[in-house]
Parts: structure tokens; C-alpha cells; sequence
């Protein structure tokens, strides 16, 4: 049986890999992408590609539904400030965002994938297909963390997981004790430059998925980029949340950190208390 899947597709690395490894292991790859955000690369790995605006769900539904593709994933970021332009929802987005009593990223990714599963498409999680690209507990650098490095990751990955359960973003950036940068609309890379540009002495970037995540969407990514980012802005420790991290091209990330020394570690509950946080 030929083997199909659906890839709504955003913006970064990772729908690129995504539809790489999914063709690797015999799919045909059928992308909605979005315009100005989604990679043009993408049509050199996708059976067919299907560039939309925001708010076009009948467009994607109907593409998938033509090509017989029952499942999908939603991979890739949209900017939080094309939302306020470049919008063009169809009836069903209008429909589906009417019944929201907020208009946070959960609910609105949430009513969309109920809006697709009623249409016969199923929308997965990435993990199910790729589970090796998520992130493995531990160091993974020649570069250790300190203990006053650990001391603001605790402090870093608490502070994210508050500002996650707000729904305001998955990054910060900690210095000294101090939280110095919180990620809000303007996206990962703009927090690190303004994380990095407040402090003169170093940094923690922490990154995390939001408490209860769906993980069929929005997890946290992170690849060479990141690192790249970090040294230019002078921040020397990565830390992401075990399981929870989609991690990009691993081999090359950590081979620019150690190029770089930075630290990357990936944390979670156990990986505090064997430290002796609680």
C-alpha cells in the first residue's frame, strides 16, 4: 500500500528535515506551506507542494482530500506578527475562531486540528514518525555547566515554564541569577540578540515545552542556527527539556558548540534532582 503523508508546513529547519526523513523511509510527502514563511527547498523533497496564506483551511483540506492523504503534521512556526497581516481566513477559520473564548496558540492550533479531523485528517505528532530527533538527557558538549550555570538553568527552566503556561513564549535567557530576556512575539532568535546584547558577562538560553504540551504541535526546535545565534550575541549555555526538544542536524550543532564553547544540555526532573534541586 503506498504510503502518504500530509505536512502543514511553517517556518525554520525543521519541515525540511521532516519531509526528507519521511521520503527516506518510503512517503510520499504532500505539503501545505505558507507563504513567506514555509522554504522554497521544500518543493525539491515534497510529491506536491500547496502554498497558502494563514487562514486558508478549506485550501488545505481540499489539497489533502485530493490526494487522498488522511494524515498530517504541522510542523514549522508561523511569526506572531504576520498575524496582525497577511491574513486570509476562509469561512471555516472564521467559524472556528468565533467559538474561541481566546485566541492563544493551543486553542487556536487545537480548534484547527478539530476543524481538520472532521474532515477525515488526522493530525499527528512529527515524534511518532522521527521519535530519534528529540532530545536525549544530559550533556552532550565537551563544554560542562558550572554550577552557577545549573543554578539559572533551574531558575531559566521554571521562568519558561510559567511564561509556557501563559502562552506568551518557550525561551529565556538568564544571567547571573537574573532573568535578563523573555521570549513574547518577536521569536527565539530575537530573544537570544536581546538576551545576549543585556548581558556582558555570559548566558543561559532555556528553552522548554509548555506544561500539558500537545506534542503534535509546536514543540520547541533547535539546530546549528541556534548555536550560531548564541555565539554572535555571547551566550555560552543552551539548555533544552529532555523528550520535548526536536533537535535538528544533532551531529553538526554539537560540533559548532564544542568549535565555540558552548554548552548544551538537555534537562528534566530527574536530571535536577540527581543535582539536588526539588
Amino acid at each position: 500500500m503506498e504510503k502518504k503523508i500530509g505536512l502543514i508546513a511553517g517556518n525554520g529547519e525543521f519541515p525540511l528535515v521532516f519531509a526528507e526523513k519521511a521520503k527516506s523511509e518510503g512517503f510520499k510527502v504532500y505539503v501545505s506551506a505558507f507563504k513567506n514563511e514555509a522554504s522554497k527547498e521544500i518543493e525539491d523533497v515534497a510529491e506536491q507542494v500547496n502554498w497558502i496564506y494563514v487562514g486558508q483551511v478549506k485550501k488545505i483540506i481540499n489539497f489533502f482530500r485530493k490526494n487522498l492523504v488522511d494524515e498530517a503534521v504541522m510542523i514549522g512556526g508561523i511569526r506572531k506578527t504576520r498575524l496582525f497581516f497577511d491574513v486570509r481566513p476562509d469561512s471555516l477559520a472564521l467559524k472556528a475562531i468565533a467559538k474561541l473564548k481566546t485566541t492563544n496558540d493551543d486553542n487556536v492550533l487545537r480548534a484547527f486540528s478539530n476543524i481538520m479531523e472532521s474532515h477525515g485528517i488526522k493530525i499527528c505528532s512529527s515524534s511518532d514518525l522521527i521519535p530519534e530527533l528529540l532530545a536525549k538527557r544530559g550533556v552532550w558538549t565537551r563544554k560542562q555547566p558550572v554550577k552557577d550555570n545549573l543554578n539559572d538553568i533551574w531558575l531559566g527552566f521554571n521562568a519558561a515554564k510559567s511564561i509556557g503556561f501563559l502562552d506568551i513564549g518557550q525561551t529565556v535567557v538568564v544571567s547571573g541569577g537574573s532573568i535578563i530576556a523573555v521570549e513574547a512575539v518577536e521569536g527565539t532568535d530575537e530573544t537570544i540578540k536581546r538576551g545576549g546584547s543585556l548581558s556582558n558577562k555570559g548566558g543561559v538560553v532555556v528553552k522548554t515545552s509548555k506544561p500539558n504540551q500537545d506534542l503534535r504541535f509546536d514543540l520547541p526546535s533547535i539546530g546549528p542556527e541556534t548555536i550560531i545565534q548564541m555565539k554572535k550575541y555571547g551566550l555560552d549555555v543552551l539548555a533544552v527539556e529532555t523528550g520535548k526538544t526536536n533537535v535538528l542536524n544533532s551531529d553538526e550543532l554539537i560540533k559548532t558548540a564544542d568549535q565555540n564553547n558552548i554548552c548544551v544540555v538537555a534537562v528534566d526532573d530527574l536530571f535536577f534532582k540527581e543535582r539536588g534541586f526539588e
